[in-house]
């Protein structure tokens, strides 16, 4: 894993986020949740985690997906 950055929900993304996140990063934040997100990269793929339980992420097929954190 490599970590990428962090910035605070609401905020306009970095420009290191990618552009393929950035939907699915503005459908979380639509939904009024505060916090801050995280940037990784694992396998070579983005993942932003909002630490107020969520995740956007890129699966392997590249198909962007946005789901609560899985336990």
């Amino acid at each position: 894993m490599q970590l990428g950055t962090r910035w605070a929900a609401g905020a306009e993304p970095p420009a290191s986020v990618p552009a393929a996140l950035r939907p699915g990063i503005a459908d979380v934040e639509a939904r009024g949740l505060d916090g801050h997100w995280t940037l990784t990269w694992l396998e070579g793929r983005p993942i932003a985690e909002l630490d107020a339980g969520w995740e956007v992420l890129l699966s392997a097929a590249g198909e962007l997906v946005t789901r609560p954190f899985q336990d």
